[in-house]
C-alpha cells in the first residue's frame, strides 16, 4: 500500500506531535511534586516492575539509571516545603546473593548511602505492591521505571507532610479527644 501526499504529511506530523507530547520524566516529577502531598507515592522501579492498573497509578518509562533517578527525585523532594519521603525497600533485597545478581552488593551499599538520614524500612515485595494497589484506588502514585536489572531493587517513596509530624498529629488528636469529653 502506497501512502501519498496529504496522508503521508498527516502521519509525519502525527508522529512528531506524539513524540513531543511525551514529557521528560524530570519535567513530570517537577510538575507533579507541586500537586502531591501526604498519602501519595513516588516509586523508582526496576526494569521488571509490573505495570499496575489501579486508577491512580501512573507509570513512566525513564530509560535512565535508577540511582540517577533516585538522586533527582530525592533532591526535588528535599527542595519542597510540603513533603518529605518515607523510604520503603523490598525485604527480599537483603537476601539476594551476589552470585545470583551481580552488582547487588554494591547496589545495597549505594542505596544505604543515598537514603542515609531518611526514615526507612523494608517490607515484603508483595505487601508493598498491595499497598500501592490500595493507595492507587484513592490517591496518586507515580512510578518511574528505570534500566536497573537487579531483583527487588525498587525504591518506594511514601510522601508524608514535611511541616506536620506524627507526634504533632497525636497531640492534636489527644486534645480533640479531651475536648470531646
Amino acid at each position: 500500500m502506497k501512502i501519498k501526499g496529504p496522508s503521508l504529511l498527516f502521519l509525519l506530523l502525527l508522529g512528531t506531535f506524539t513524540c513531543q507530547a511525551q514529557p521528560d520524566w524530570r519535567q513530570k516529577v517537577d510538575a507533579e511534586l507541586l500537586l502531591l502531598g501526604h498519602r501519595n507515592w513516588i516509586v523508582i522501579a526496576d526494569s521488571a516492575y509490573p505495570l499496575q492498573s489501579s486508577p491512580g497509578i501512573e507509570t513512566i518509562e525513564t530509560d535512565a539509571d535508577q540511582l540517577a533517578v533516585l538522586d533527582y527525585v530525592l533532591h526535588a523532594i528535599g527542595g519542597s516545603r510540603h513533603v518529605r519521603p518515607l523510604v520503603h525497600m523490598d525485604k527480599e533485597l537483603q537476601f539476594v546473593p551476589e552470585s545470583g545478581a551481580p552488582g547487588v552488593d554494591q547496589y545495597r551499599s549505594d542505596i544505604r548511602k543515598k537514603t542515609e538520614g531518611l526514615s526507612s524500612d523494608s517490607l515484603p515485595h508483595e505487601q508493598l505492591i498491595r499497598i500501592l494497589k490500595e493507595t492507587g484506588e484513592s490517591f496518586h502514585v507515580l512510578i518511574l521505571k528505570t534500566r536497573i536489572a537487579i531483583p527487588y531493587s525498587t525504591v518506594f517513596l511514601q510522601l508524608d507532610c514535611r511541616y506536620w509530624s506524627e507526634k504533632s498529629e497525636a497531640k492534636l488528636q489527644e486534645e480533640m479527644e479531651r475536648a470531646r469529653k
